[in-house]
């Protein structure tokens, strides 16, 4: 362990003393607000939307001249039709109830932003569950909540690498002292929390089954044969994924998308998490020619050729929420 604290230890001196002598101020956590000039108003919902990132995410790597957004191009398609809409900058990796705390904050701070009552979450990957943590804590914050690719009955793919000792203990060490650390510090955030292990324990199907115990609800099903409520405690439920793994020849993350086939022993699945554990409420579709990351248009908009554009999907479920009255 003394080894492995001395890597953390040195990891932490190197990326502030990078941002000392960028000038770079260690600010808390924000909201990142989406400003373009709105062209249309077909995304205009009535409550603004707040986008969350999953594991190992972010909201906006860079500066105003030169950066890489997690949802590449989304965000700014949305403004430009009309929507008020912002990105949520969590630890990209931690325990689902602590995102969720960091989430409150910035659901108020954004409620406080525009003057409305409620938003519209919309959780990508372990922003899934983190998203149902705030409708489960705080209803009355909360009109709808959208899951692409959510996490909400976990990965199998975390349980196989919980549950092998070398497994553990090679991704704790590569994600709690080179991955997270990099991100935060490329986000300007060397401060933010980061529990590798314990965003892996979250993503389990077994800690899963038992956050959906502790803050239940009925969007989500009893099991994967049935459908759950698309409205509960008026809280507007949606979700949508995909199952595809390897979608383009240039993607650098076709590797990592072949997990979900290793550990589930299926195609049926988008690469790290199967079909069924991201239903909840109305399910737009579950088969997207899409992978995980394609669903959030992450590796700068690389997707099949014959995919939909992820870009557009979201537009259209804008609109969908703008004619919900939401």
């Amino acid at each position: 362990m003394t080894i492995i604290s001395n890597i953390r230890a040195i990891t932490l001196a190197v990326t502030g003393c990078l941002l000392g002598s960028m000038g770079v101020a260690q600010a808390a956590p924000s909201v990142l607000p989406i400003q373009e000039q709105a062209k249309s108003d077909y995304a205009k919902t009535k409550y603004p939307l707040l986008m969350v990132h999953g594991w190992l995410g972010w909201s906006r790597i860079g500066n105003e001249t030169f950066n890489m957004d997690y949802w590449y191009q989304i965000l700014p398609d949305m403004a430009r039709n009309g929507a008020t809409v912002f990105a949520a900058q969590l630890s990209p990796a931690h325990r689902t109830e602590f995102r969720g705390e960091q989430l409150i904050a910035q659901v108020e701070e954004v409620m406080a932003i525009t003057g409305k009552s409620k938003v519209n979450l919309i959780g990508h990957s372990h922003g899934g569950p983190t998203v149902r943590y705030v409708a489960a804590t705080k209803p009355e914050y909360v009109a709808s909540i959208t899951g692409v690719a959510g996490t909400f009955r976990g990965s199998k793919v975390a349980d196989d690498i919980q549950n092998n000792r070398l497994s553990r203990t090679a991704f704790n060490i590569l994600g709690d002292y080179m991955v997270a650390p990099l991100i935060t510090w490329a986000q300007q955030q060397p401060d933010m929390p980061v529990d590798f292990d314990a965003s892996m324990a979250s993503l389990t199907e077994t800690a899963s089954a038992d956050f959906n115990r502790r803050f239940p609800t009925t969007a989500l099903a009893a099991n994967c044969s049935s459908s759950g409520a698309k409205v509960d405690r008026g809280i507007h439920y949606y979700s949508w994924t995909g199952v595809a793994q390897a979608t383009n020849l240039l993607d650098i993350d076709t590797v990592l998308m072949q997990l979900g086939p290793l550990s589930y022993g299926n195609l049926d699945n988008d690469g790290m998490v199967a079909r069924c554990s991201t239903h909840i409420g109305h399910v737009i579709r579950d088969n997207y020619r899409l992978n995980h990351t394609d669903l959030a248009n992450m590796m700068f908009g690389l997707t099949g050729l014959f995919a939909p554009d992820p870009v557009a999907l979201y537009r259209q479920h804008a609109n969908r929420l703008k004619l919900q009255g939401l």
